[in-house]
């Protein structure tokens, strides 16, 4: 069945879909009532339509500008910059921060071929340059890998010369973890970011 295996190619691209979930997201589709999978197309087309990038940070937005870079209370001399929108997310979900944001929408990566060409890295150096309000601090929120580190020092090159700090987020042992389940990698990057103790 040329549809269904169309169906299931398209549902495997998915990140995070095996086979598996591929094959059950298609019988899904299979036995749902016409309505529900109309809705579901015409939902699917609408969002693409809807959402764009904001002018000022690249978070997937419904307007110009998304609601944090609208936001007048947030600190606009900080900018945390992350890979994907997701992260921003993860950020907000902790609570603490209350400055602006940059979405690089990925990482560098010389084995796949992402250069600073490919990602929103033009667009954070363009505000840092022309922007309204003068940053005092980028805060380089990328994943603690090969290509969010190569990302960071990258970041770090190119800002540092403009008289910015920039600072990585702390990498390390999750409270309540036991040091003796923590691999080398995450170890070794806590023991090279550690701080000094205050009373």
């Amino acid at each position: 069945m040329k549809s269904l295996d169309r169906l299931l190619s398209c549902f495997r691209r998915m990140p995070g879909i095996g086979p598996k979930q591929a094959e059950r997201l298609a019988m899904y589709v299979l036995r749902a009532p016409q309505s529900d999978i109309q809705d579901l197309a015409e939902t699917l087309m609408e969002t693409k339509s809807a959402i764009r990038l904001c002018s000022q940070c690249c978070d997937y937005s419904e307007d110009p500008i998304c609601p944090i870079c609208a936001d007048e209370s947030r600190d606009r001399t900080l900018i945390c910059v992350v890979e994907d929108a997701q992260d921003v997310a993860a950020v907000e979900k902790s609570r603490t921060y209350r400055g602006i944001y940059h979405v690089l929408h990925g990482a560098l990566s010389s084995l796949r071929g992402v250069g600073p060409r490919d990602i929103r890295i033009r667009e954070l150096l363009e505000r840092l340059s022309h922007g309204v309000v003068a940053v005092s601090e980028v805060i380089v929120a990328t994943d603690p890998d090969a290509d969010g580190e190569t990302t960071a020092l990258y970041l770090a090159s190119q800002i540092k010369p403009m008289g910015i700090a920039v600072t990585r987020i702390a990498c390390g042992v999750p409270l309540g973890g036991d040091l003796d389940y923590i691999d080398e990698w995450t170890l070794s990057h806590s023991l090279a970011g550690r701080r000094p103790l205050e009373n």
